[in-house]
């Protein structure tokens, strides 16, 4: 990047970008026009770090690429947006850049952005604008803009006594890959299901379709996972003053897909479907007379009572995801 100015950068960048009939005014200028036909706009802002949420290289001599870090910023924020039950618009993107940076690599990090739009299920989205500096680490920031096309938006104090908790995605899945990663493991000598695990650390998966369809649904709550199902389940809680009881037989079928690299790490599968996050699902509350929208399995129930999270008899350890503890 030290060899590359702001405007040659912007005009590698663009041609990557790809445009949606939304947008009134794109890249280019200093702010962007996007049609709001609605009348509403939902919004959400994340922030990638360089050393606190990825590393650009592992002892094991694992690389995280620019796609990498491109396709996870998009995932993390369209997964905010699908928990209103809303549908995404338009992406803002700042960039904070060392002089050192390849610029293969920002160029990387634009077609990841776009992948993930697309693969994603996300057409109607573009990125319209946003900002480039320079500074010692790489920090991606992305704000999301999305649509309710006439819906309510759907909150995490919804949910009500009686109703069912479901789960939209998978759980620990993500979580379980960056502890593969955190081991410095050589991954070409790893099975193929742990590769798909750090794969999708890397790369998540968001269910973009389900958010959406637990709206039209009627769902009460939702929230997405983005901290770990324990936390997030009691972040609903909490807003919605219940209990919620996750069904430990449930949760020990989430688990069956990580035993492999659980024995591996020589841990339990169970923290990671409690405690990981990053796979970005939906915990949703419905009514128990809903037909669950296809995607959605039932997880647990709603009660009367103070707010709490319950799992059966078992006394997990797994707290989730917090940027500011040890």
């Amino acid at each position: 990047m030290g060899d590359l100015n702001e405007s040659a950068l912007l005009q590698r960048i663009f041609p990557r970008l790809a445009a949606v009939s939304g947008v009134v005014v794109g890249p280019g200028d200093d702010a962007a026009v996007i049609h709001a036909p609605d009348g509403r706009t939902v919004l959400s802002i994340d922030t990638l770090v360089e050393d606190h949420d990825f590393r650009l290289h592992r002892a094991s001599g694992f690389v995280t690429t620019g796609y990498d870090v491109g396709w996870k910023a998009a995932a993390q924020n369209l997964s905010d947006i699908n928990a209103m039950g809303a549908q995404p618009t338009s992406l803002v993107v700042s960039l904070t850049l060392p002089k050192k940076t390849p610029v293969a690599w920002v160029e990387d990090l634009a077609d990841g952005f776009s992948a993930a739009i697309l693969a994603l299920g996300a057409e109607g989205c573009g990125i319209v604008g946003g900002d480039l500096g320079a500074g010692p680490v790489v920090v991606v920031t992305a704000a999301v803009t999305g649509s309710l096309d006439g819906r309510k938006p759907v909150l995490r104090s919804g949910a009500q006594p009686g109703d069912v908790i479901a789960l939209a995605g998978t759980v620990g899945r993500a979580a379980a890959g960056l502890a593969l990663l955190e081991a410095n493991l050589a991954v070409e000598a790893l099975e193929e299901t742990s590769v798909h695990l750090i794969h999708l650390q890397c790369r998540p998966e968001p269910p973009l379709a389900a958010g959406p369809a637990a709206g039209r649904a009627g769902v009460h709550a939702m929230i997405d996972i983005s901290d770990g199902l324990l936390r997030d389940a009691n972040r609903v809680a909490a807003a919605s003053g219940v209990a919620i009881d996750l069904d430990p037989v449930v949760l020990e079928r989430l688990a069956d897909p990580l035993r492999h690299a659980a024995q591996l790490l020589r841990t339990d599968p169970l923290s990671w479907v409690l405690g990981g996050g990053e796979d970005y699902g939906l915990l949703a509350s419905f009514d128990q007379t809903v037909t669950l929208p296809a995607g959605f399995i039932a997880v647990g129930s709603v009660s009367a009572g103070a707010p709490r999270v319950r799992c059966g008899s078992l006394a997990p350890a797994a707290t989730g995801w917090d940027h500011f503890a040890d």
